[in-house]
């Protein structure tokens, strides 16, 4: 190394000497390099070996070996991304035959060595001769903290911000600026898919490591001007320079181009992880930043439900902002509702097949609104289920029906509750309750089967709860959801509700009719008893019959009333 040089004089012409620049980026933890193409060559600065480790120098000092050190699928290597270079614009100085480039990747084990996996950030000036070949990079490398990827942003004497305050800081300025300069600029919220699937399958640490390398592979792809930020535990928001037109979404779909091209490598291997975005054009499509947050979530949850790994863009005629604010509105009339004795139950009664004799009554949860409008199940339940209040339906519902059965010691009686409210405390002492006040053999369980059961053992021991405590227990809705029939048997319920769907159309749809069958036929063998939803006429209500069904439900037996009609029969 050359010896350290001093400076005669400072000022604007002062030159900073080689040795002086090589300690200053040591002092930041970072190694120098030149890598010449013509030779294959690289030449570094002495820290190289304190920023790659002993063991890892001898394949770092040609190109090609130290090519074979990148971790496949952690990110764009150095010769890629100094080719990218060429299409990104951005030149140093004016200089036509250079470029800025930056990359982030993860260097593998040297053969037989103890070190472990190294995520360093890879940036620098390439130099293109006349054709545009690639001729020289001088640049430099870093060590990365992989498990603190994102950086919060600090003001001078502030608290530190949260990853979403700095984010909607950073579009406030570029509102702030759109607007000075009627200019627009692009944000993209990326999401990590299916992160639930991934954490069961590989445990949190690996899929927070999926997430680490998707997010330095996001950050290797922005241009200057460019920025990423953590919108939430496995979202980013991208804010994107103006692009002429319309060319906005090509250059947000580059972003995931890259980071979809190759499986993440973690400690447990590749996994298979994507993600998808949304996005839209700011002021144009989002004035606020709620507004823009708004957007995009509703553009990324549309792009999901399209094809997982996509792009979606914003589009007024598929704005949700009227549906989602309806939502809201009634998610406060069902909460008032609650706390104002509004709730109340509708009694539809089941028959026995064979002798059509009242057998029980299901109890449906009505809410009569401000207006004096009544809501039944099908309105409340969806509204419930996205704003965390089926719960206290549940509870409702529950509490509603033991006041039903106390009242009339001759009813028998089913109430609904979903996968999400059987383990809920208050909702198991209603159950206490009843079983203690000699209830509970009057009372039948209805689990909707539509939505999906988290945990089958769980639920499995939760059913031989309720049994213990006297209850039958009927799965709701069965043939819509999620369970199969190799769970059912093992869950042990005593009913199976066939979803009127298959019934109301049965007589003209021979598919139905088969899927009717075999249900009622494997109910058979298994000793479960069943009950037929939405019979509508004498014709389905005979066919079931002669098939095996144990109970029919529908206008040919009756509608709901305000009080059970009939004892059990």
């Amino acid at each position: 190394m050359p010896k350290h040089e001093t400076l005669a004089e400072s000022g604007p012409d002062a030159v900073l000497p080689p040795a002086s620049v090589a300690e200053a980026v040591r002092a930041l933890g970072a190694a120098s390099y030149r890598w010449t193409l013509s030779d294959d060559l690289v030449r570094w600065s002495a820290a190289a070996e304190e920023v790659l480790g002993r063991e890892r120098m001898p394949l770092a000092l040609r190109g090609r070996n130290y090519a074979e050190l990148i971790e496949p699928g952690s990110g764009n290597s150095r010769h890629d991304a100094a080719l990218a270079s060429m299409q990104l614009g951005i030149v140093p100085g004016g200089d036509g035959s250079t470029r800025f480039f930056e990359t982030v990747y993860c260097l593998a084990l040297p053969p037989g060595s103890g070190q472990r996996r190294l995520w360093v950030e890879d940036r620098g000036v390439c130099h293109f001769d006349a054709e545009g070949g690639l001729v020289r990079v001088d640049g430099f490398l870093r060590r990365l903290a992989v498990g603190r990827p994102v950086r919060i942003g600090l003001s001078r004497g502030a608290e530190p911000k949260t990853d979403r305050q700095r984010l909607a800081g950073l579009i406030e300025e570029r509102l702030s600026l759109a607007y000075r300069e009627d200019s627009e600029f692009g944000f993209v919220l990326v999401g990590v898919d299916h992160l639930g699937d991934l954490n069961d399958a590989y445990g949190f640490l690996v899929a927070d490591e999926v997430i680490d390398v998707i997010w330095l592979r996001l950050r290797a792809q922005l241009a200057e001007g460019e920025e990423l930020a953590r919108f939430s535990g496995s979202k980013f928001g991208l804010l994107l320079r103006a692009q002429p037109g319309e060319g906005f979404a090509p250059a947000a779909r580059r972003f995931l181009a890259t980071v979809n091209a190759t499986p993440p490598r973690t400690s447990a291997g590749a996994v298979a992880a994507t993600v998808s975005a949304g996005g839209l054009i700011a002021p144009r499509q989002g004035r606020t930043v709620s507004e823009i947050f708004a957007h995009a979530q509703d553009t990324l949850h549309r792009a999901r439900r399209s094809a997982r790994g996509t792009l979606e863009m914003y589009s007024p005629a598929l704005d949700r902002a009227a549906e989602r604010h309806a939502n809201v509105r009634f998610a406060d009339e069902i909460v008032d509702a609650l706390d104002e004795d509004r709730v109340s139950l509708a009694f539809q009664p089941i028959a026995c097949g064979q002798t059509r004799a009242i057998a029980f009554h299901e109890c449906l949860a009505r809410i009569t609104g401000r207006d004096g409008r009544m809501h039944d199940g099908a309105t409340i339940i969806p509204t419930a289920d996205r704003f965390g209040l089926t719960r206290l339906v549940d509870g409702r519902a529950m509490e509603l029906a033991l006041a039903a059965l106390r009242a009339d010691p001759a009813a028998r009686l089913s109430v609904n509750v979903s996968p999400g409210s059987i383990n809920d405390a208050a909702w198991l002492g209603l159950v206490e309750e009843g079983a203690r006040a000699g209830l509970s053999s009057r009372l039948i369980v209805e689990i909707t089967e539509s939505t999906t059961i988290p945990d089958m053992e769980a639920m499995r021991a939760r059913i031989a709860w309720l049994r213990g405590h006297g209850c039958k227990v009927a799965m709701d809705d069965f043939g819509v959801g999620y369970t199969s029939f190799r769970n059912l048997r093992s869950l042990h319920v005593d009913m199976l509700k066939i979803d009127g769907s298959f019934i109301a159309t049965m007589m003209q749809s021979e598919d139905d009719r088969s899927f009717v069958r075999v249900l009622l036929d494997l109910a058979g063998q298994l000793g479960i008893e069943t009950v037929a939803e939405w019979v509508l006429d004498e014709e389905t209500g005979s066919q079931l019959v002669e098939w095996g069904c144990t109970y029919l439900q529908g206008e040919l037996i009756g509608l709901p009333a305000d009080s059970p009609s009939g004892g059990a029969g």
